[in-house]
């Protein structure tokens, strides 16, 4: 972003205003983004460009919702995200698929490289904890992506996995804590 161009609160307080100007401009910055995560979730590219466009008419008619006192847009945006593709998922009623390994090329269908300054530097620091997810056992990587990326509770992956509950629990705060401990102390976190 140069220094002449807005940034993402003064867009979207704009967009939330009915400047459709201010709306496609966060749409210039975020749509890579915002696919690649419903990509991620759905495993689908329609269902992923469904979602994508569901995120961007809810930051038209309701973007006033984010509260920069509590984290950067990106991360807000990504957040609705997961949770619209989540949610469009459990519509579907479809089961997760097993999740795809990310190329060693970084390939998703975006060409995140490509983004510029602070989008960038989310993306790296994905990156990043995606190598740390690598390092987890299997059973406990495999416990997390389902809850984060297939949106499964508890009781659904006892199901889905056909394990005690009390086995999952255990899987996914091992998998957690794993993380927490190892992205607080790589300084390649980008903290």
């Amino acid at each position: 972003m140069s220094d002449n161009e807005p940034d993402d609160i003064t867009l979207l307080q704009r967009s939330s205003a009915g400047d459709s100007d201010a709306l496609l401009a966060i749409h210039k910055r975020y749509a890579n983004l915002v696919y690649s995560m419903a990509w991620r979730v759905l495993n689908d590219v329609g269902l992923a460009e469904d979602v994508t466009q569901d995120v961007f008419v809810k930051i038209w008619q309701g973007g006033r919702r984010y509260d920069p006192a509590l984290g950067r847009f990106s991360t807000w945006i990504l957040t609705v995200t997961r949770f619209a593709a989540i949610d469009r998922l459990r519509r579907e009623r479809r089961q997760p698929r097993p999740l795809e390994p990310f190329s060693q090329d970084g390939g998703e269908p975006a060409a995140l490289e490509d983004m510029p300054g602070d989008d960038h530097a989310v993306w790296e620091r994905g990156r990043h904890l995606h190598l740390l997810v690598e390092q987890l056992p299997a059973e406990q990587r495999q416990v997390l992506e389902l809850a984060y990326f297939g949106g499964l509770t508890h009781s659904e992956l006892a199901a889905h996995l056909d394990l005690p509950l009390g086995t999952v629990k255990g899987r996914l705060r091992l998998a957690l804590e794993k993380l927490r401990v190892w992205w607080q102390e790589d300084p390649g976190s980008g903290r």
